[in-house]
């Protein structure tokens, strides 16, 4: 049988380099590959066996040495919006191709959708397309919400004592590690999903409501949820000095969040990790105590 090369991408950044480890503890590390800006990063892979290559979505010269003898590809959709987000995810798919891989596997978001009032899904929607398009059979990861943005958004509020932000909707956040775990486990089943994936997500949504009630809880501490306008919201954010565009992308996060397309709770995760999805208490409580 043909020899199996599964390359990851990105396997320096949060999710793709949990990928790599995730599947180092699954198939010999001689079939591991991964592609990333910079091999230095990735340097004690390499002391473990991996395949590490340069390649950048950017320079698509440099995919076809780092996909070479690739059987699968996975490609971790990168931190960019609009065309040059569809142009770089478009760059790794014709790399996969060219390279002749049987199986390209791309990171996506639950509520994919061309009319997504969130930018990224809009792109991830688009990048399915491309995928369609492309002649090689795919699986689109379909992920839940990072659990890790909700922190961000949580911020200083255990300081303060108040979560000041927009109305929201409830949102299955789910942790990086959960994701990486089934996104490993799909890659060494080939073929287990073809096309889009359901929702892979956390085992219930919550909403900023509960996510106060609950840090107040874990802390002791009153933490009043307090609601402003997406206009007051973005006017406060502008004056912590962040980026106009960066501002309306997590407006815009909210906006959906209140039209219910992060709500969705699917127990396909849990199926292929084997065991219940991290909960965002558990999220929670070890951000705090790593903030004491």
């Amino acid at each position: 049988m043909e020899k199996s090369m599964i390359i990851v991408t990105g396997a320096t950044g949060l999710l793709g380099r949990r990928i790599a480890e995730s599947l180092l503890m699954r198939v010999p590390a001689d079939q591991v590959g991964v592609s990333v800006r910079d091999p230095r990063k990735a340097q004690d892979l390499a002391e473990r066996g991996v395949r590490v290559r340069q390649g950048s979505f950017t320079d698509p010269d440099s995919l076809s040495h780092a996909f070479e003898g690739a059987s699968q590809v996975l490609i971790v959709s990168v931190d960019k919006l609009g065309a040059e987000a569809i142009r770089q995810h478009r760059a790794a798919i014709d790399g996969a191709v060219a390279a002749g891989a049987r199986r390209i596997l791309y990171t996506s978001h639950m509520g994919a959708d061309p009319t997504s009032q969130f930018e990224p899904c809009r792109d991830h929607a688009a990048d399915e397309e491309v995928l369609q398009a492309c002649g090689v059979p795919f699986t689109s990861l379909r992920n839940g919400f990072y659990a890790a943005s909700a922190l961000r958004f949580f911020g200083q509020a255990a300081e303060t004592g108040q979560l000041v932000l927009p109305a929201d909707g409830a949102v299955s956040w789910t942790a990086h590690a959960d994701l990486a775990d089934a996104a490993a486990a799909i890659l060494t089943e080939e073929g287990r999903f073809d096309g889009p994936t359901p929702p892979l997500t956390a085992a219930q949504a919550i909403d900023f409501d509960e996510i106060a009630a609950l840090a107040a809880e874990l802390t002791g501490r009153t933490i009043k949820r307090v609601t402003v306008s997406d206009e007051e919201f973005r006017q406060q954010m502008a004056g912590h000095g962040v980026p106009a565009e960066q501002a309306d992308l997590m407006v815009d996060i909210f906006a959906a969040s209140r039209a219910g397309e992060f709500a969705t709770v699917d127990p396909t995760l849990a199926k292929l990790i084997g065991r219940e999805p991290i909960n965002f208490d558990t999220v929670l409580r070890e951000a705090l105590s790593a903030s004491r």
